[in-house]
């Protein structure tokens, strides 16, 4: 019977059966265990070239020769050897990306890796959220998050909150959203979610709730971004992030942005989460309350990213809900956002495991960690190179999304009249020919996937869509 194992599990497998043996293990010994353990064997040079590879990553060492010949591995505890750290490329399949980790990470990621029947199960711990105490208790390292706030520090810092991430919203979206996607297994391309973003058009052959996946993850961008002096770490700030996130891919309509009321599972995890409705209230309000006492802002990201997913405050979309819940801390003080641009989809899970499962928080933070600092790569590279904002459209942001709004949900047609009207009525007298370009041009490029960038709902611009085709 052959094997029909994937090669990561081949090459976990056979560490297991190395580490049983303190003594030593000869080949023909390890067939006979894989044989035992999971009804198939590879062929030996399959097996020896596996063997190889583990040795060459120094996971495995050898001793003797010949059919004397054993392996056993490098260090009693199962972890690299000293100053190895990451995933040793020799033993990744193919085509399989990770981010460099941490002797901790290196821990948590070798026991989640474990087959689930060696993992034991487990449910919610309550100390873990409740031994938390802001300003006293930190995830990140005293150095790590100095080193975080020297990588993101803007030239925006001294300026209102929102501005940086305003400067590069267009970017934000497309990244973000892509990003966050890609790590729920959306199939969209960034190309593709660029021309559903900016244009509206969405991708030919994909599910529609993939499309829906991205314009749900655009909207809730925009709505922290433009009400970034109003959002907070707060119940409301979350449920309605929840709820826009979530909107048309709950099964049940009601869920959407509601605390979870029934029991959840959650596959290729031991972990149970809370089952009972008031002590999921209870837990969620104390998260929260602990967010925002939190005085450093990466703290705070990482630590929604730690406890929000863990916790399981909904019935689904939690993990999407902490990683855009997470931007909130940044938004705010003006730093580098963070999109998740290129997290390799394989480490994030593992190291979202190692919370579920062992309370261990050093395999997500290496994830955290290498994703912030791409970030910050690209979007501070990009600013480099930007021009400075019109002051003009600045000066009359608002006044512009009061206009688009009185025309779209008015049902007005946008013709030269209506425009001159409401530039009379948002813009002083010499700015007034300027808005009215600005106001023209912002409802012939408006779509449904641009409505949320003017608080407009879909419904809204539908129904006035609607009017001028009539027309």
């Amino acid at each position: 019977m052959q094997n029909t194992t994937r090669p990561l599990e081949e090459f976990q497998l056979i560490e297991s059966i190395v580490a049983a043996h303190p003594g030593g293990i000869g080949i023909a010994g390890i067939e006979a265990q894989m044989l035992q353990r999971t009804g198939g064997k590879l062929h030996r040079r399959t097996l020896q070239r596996r063997l190889q590879k583990l040795i060459h990553a120094q996971r495995l060492t050898s001793e003797g020769e010949s059919i004397a010949l054993v392996y056993k591995l490098t260090c009693a505890s199962g972890a690299p050897a000293s100053g190895s750290v990451g995933l040793p490329s020799a033993v990744v399949p193919e085509g399989v990306l990770y981010v460099p980790v941490s002797p901790e990470g290196v821990v948590v990621r070798d026991q989640v890796r474990q087959p689930l029947m060696h993992r034991r199960p487990i449910g919610y711990q309550h100390d873990f959220l409740q031994a938390y105490q802001p300003g006293e208790t930190f995830y990140l390292p005293q150095s790590l998050r100095q080193q975080l706030h020297e990588m993101g520090r803007t030239s925006a810092s001294a300026r209102p909150a929102g501005t940086y991430a305003r400067d590069i919203l267009g970017r934000l979206m497309v990244d973000l959203s892509w990003a966050s996607s890609k790590l729920e297994g959306n199939t969209y391309s960034r190309l593709d979610t660029k021309n559903l973003i900016e244009f509206g058009q969405a991708a030919h052959g994909k599910d529609a709730i993939e499309t829906q996946m991205i314009l749900n993850h655009k909207a809730a961008i925009e709505m922290l971004i433009e009400g970034v002096d109003e959002v907070g770490l707060d119940a409301f700030t979350f449920k309605n992030l929840h709820a826009v996130l979530s909107q048309d891919l709950m099964r049940d309509p009601q869920a959407c942005g509601r605390l979870r009321r029934r029991p959840v599972d959650i596959s290729g995890t031991v972990f149970h989460p809370l089952a009972l409705p008031q002590v999921i209230e209870d837990s969620f309000t104390l998260l929260l309350n602990k967010a925002a006492a939190i005085p450093d802002p990466f703290e705070q990201a990482f630590f929604l990213m730690v406890q929000l997913p863990y916790l399981q405050p909904f019935e689904d979309v939690n993990k999407r809900v902490s990683r855009i819940g997470a931007n909130i801390p940044f938004f705010t003080h003006n730093l580098c956002p963070l999109s998740f641009i290129d997290v390799p989809e394989q480490a994030y899970i593992e190291g979202t495991l190692g919370v579920y499962e062992l309370n261990q928080v050093a395999l997500l933070r290496d994830v955290f960690v290498w994703a912030y600092e791409r970030s910050c790569q690209r979007y501070l590279a990009i600013t480099q190179t930007m021009v400075e904002p019109d002051p003009l459209k600045l000066r009359y942001r608002e006044a512009l999304i009061d206009a688009v709004q009185s025309v779209v949900q008015g049902l007005l047609r946008p013709d030269p009249t209506v425009i001159a009207a409401m530039a009379r009525n948002h813009a002083a007298e010499a700015d007034q020919a300027a808005f009215e370009e600005m106001l023209a041009a912002a409802l012939q490029q408006l779509h449904e996937g641009s409505v949320a960038r003017y608080r407009l709902r879909r419904s809204e611009y539908i129904a006035w869509q609607q009017v001028q085709d009539q027309s």
